[in-house]
């Protein structure tokens, strides 16, 4: 194929480097195929039998009852922010994002406490209702498998309320009108003409959702339900049976394709045609009761989600210093620890998130075979921080040996030092500065990189003068974003951190697991208050509900 003019072939140098990458993020599947295959037939009849049937099955209920969970009430709210006019229409647009500044672990971690038989809200209802004890009434124990949906599903939502808001804010008016006219009601148009054009978007935010659920550990684990992550972490650590965790691994990575192919069947019959001008649809004012309700419809998911747990948060911080205990130089030390780890994530996340998706560029439309190593590059945030962390550690020790002959050095010193987790993390999270870097190259004209390379200056020289300056938004966003992220990780954090070394991610879990959660509640909000950056962002980049241009596109089957 020939090359559009203006993109010049780079030198050898950067697709080394490129394929080195790609290479680099598949190489813990490859080790993790390799060591699961290479135990002995003992350890797969032990965990066919005693294992695998109660973490599969209860990982499948969780993802089954978390996805229904999202749709329902990320569906839901999309479809009335964006179609409906009520009071306070405009903040709950973007309110509704902040369960994403909530790590599922942290919510667990809160409502724990919050719902415990002798806590707030129980004790509040005993007195509404006239009872002196949790003998006399108390609500469902949140250690179950109700439990874990009901949390996982009110934090993770959102994944799924961004992606159908963006479609149905964008929706052409005139489809909707037709429905009405041919005798549909609005339930019949809204079931019939909007959801199937937005299937697309629901079935990539429900990925990213199941994703995140299959990711977790503590809230599982807190919620006293055994499901394949959790299952890797007690064999590795507690059993220290490497071979069986990476067997475990392996069933969660055959979950893990087929969430993929999930997502690529919910749009396979996708087609998409241009349009001329194309009228938004206009939401409907509401009044009355009704404005009311979806009110408090709106709000209801918010407070879930990110209010109840952010205040216990807060009050628990406050008794903590209040009472004089101050903050532990230990939780100090857990603090650096992080914001050590996530800086040194962030900076070779975007280096190499920056070297891939420029030398692997192309304009919209190009196919070309260079561009494998971006596509292979992103596949780390598919794998859960287990499976990373199973798959990456024989590579690790192998690495960890030649370094520690060459320099004549004891013991394991990448892992010692944190290596081995900061590169486990840039594994999972290089996808989100692949994806924006290679966004933000879309916008450049090829001839601003012409013209450069006419007046003499080398591929370096191009990236340097032309692309980095335009490119810094996009490189301050996908920093953020691996940042934050890199605060929050807590699978790929508890397997392959140093001795003795903490990050307020597990630290929490450490005090949940102790349960001191006066203790942990400093941790959690530092994280959460972290975690407000990027909700922040996505909150700054509005989906406008206002006329579609010609050059926007409507997908129909």
């Amino acid at each position: 194929m020939r090359r559009p003019a203006g993109l010049r072939p780079v030198g050898r140098l950067w697709h080394a480097a490129t394929v080195a990458i790609a290479l680099g993020v598949l190489a813990p599947v490859v080790s993790l195929v390799w060591l699961a295959l290479g135990a002995d037939l003992t350890h797969w009849t032990h965990l066919a039998t005693h294992v695998l049937p109660e973490a599969a099955l209860n990982t499948a209920l969780l993802l089954a009852g978390v996805g229904a969970l999202t749709l329902l009430v990320g569906t839901g709210c999309a479809w009335l922010v964006a179609t409906c006019d009520f009071p306070g229409h405009r903040w709950l647009q973007w309110a509704l994002l902040l369960p994403l500044a909530m790590p599922t672990y942290i919510v667990a971690f809160a409502y724990l406490d919050l719902l415990h038989p002798l806590g707030p809200v129980q004790g509040a209802i005993r007195w509404a209702l006239g009872y002196d004890s949790p003998r006399q009434f108390r609500l469902p124990d949140l250690r179950s498998m109700g439990g874990a949906v009901f949390v996982l599903g009110m934090v993770l939502y959102p994944y799924v309320y961004m992606t159908a808001r963006a479609m149905f804010v964008t929706q052409p008016a005139h489809l909707m009108e037709a429905a009405r006219l041919l005798g549909e009601g609005r339930w019949g148009a809204f079931r019939r003409v909007a959801l199937p054009l937005a299937r697309p978007a629901l079935a990539v935010g429900l990925s990213l959702a199941l994703l995140e659920t299959l990711n977790d550990i503590g809230a599982s684990e807190f919620l006293g339900v055994n499901t394949l992550t959790v299952a890797v972490y007690t064999t590795w650590i507690t059993r220290s049976d490497l071979a069986g965790a990476a067997q475990i691994a392996i069933a969660m990575l055959l979950m893990v394709v087929a969430l993929v192919l999930l997502e690529r069947h919910g749009r396979r019959h996708q087609r998409f045609g241009s349009a001329q001008r194309m009228r938004a649809v206009t939401p409907r004012r509401l009044q009355g009761p009704a404005a009311l309700g979806a009110t408090l419809a709106a709000l209801l998911p918010v407070l879930i989600g990110f209010v109840a747990p952010a205040a216990y948060l807060v009050w628990e911080t406050i008794k903590r210093l209040r009472l004089g205990g101050g903050v532990s130089p230990a939780l100090i030390g857990s603090l650096g620890n992080t914001l050590a780890v996530a800086l040194g994530v962030t900076v070779l996340a975007v280096a190499a998130g920056l070297v891939v998706a420029w030398a692997t560029r192309q304009p919209p439309g190009a196919l070309t075979p260079r561009r494998w190593p971006a596509r292979a590059a992103s596949l780390g945030y598919a794998l859960p921080g287990t499976v990373l962390a199973i798959g990456l550690l024989t590579p690790a020790l192998a690495a960890d040996a030649g370094v520690a002959t060459l320099f004549g050095l004891p013991g394991l010193p990448l892992m010692s030092l944190g290596v081995v987790l900061v590169v486990a993390c840039t594994i999972r999270f290089l996808a989100m500065p692949v994806g924006g870097i290679e966004a933000g190259l879309s916008r450049i004209p090829a001839s601003l990189e012409q013209a450069a390379r006419l007046l003499g200056e080398s591929p370096l020289g191009t990236l340097r003068r032309v692309h980095l300056p335009l490119l810094r938004p996009a490189l301050s966003a996908g920093a953020l974003l691996v940042f934050v992220d890199a605060m929050k990780e807590l699978p790929a954090t508890l397997l392959l951190r140093p001795a003795d070394f903490d990050t307020l991610a597990t630290w929490l879990y450490a005090e949940a697991a102790r349960g001191t959660y006066e203790e942990g509640a400093i941790a959690a909000l530092l994280i959460v208050l972290a975690g407000l950056l990027p909700v922040a962002l996505l909150a700054r980049t509005p989906v406008s509900g206002a006329a579609v241009q010609a050059d926007d596109i409507t997908p129909h089957p």
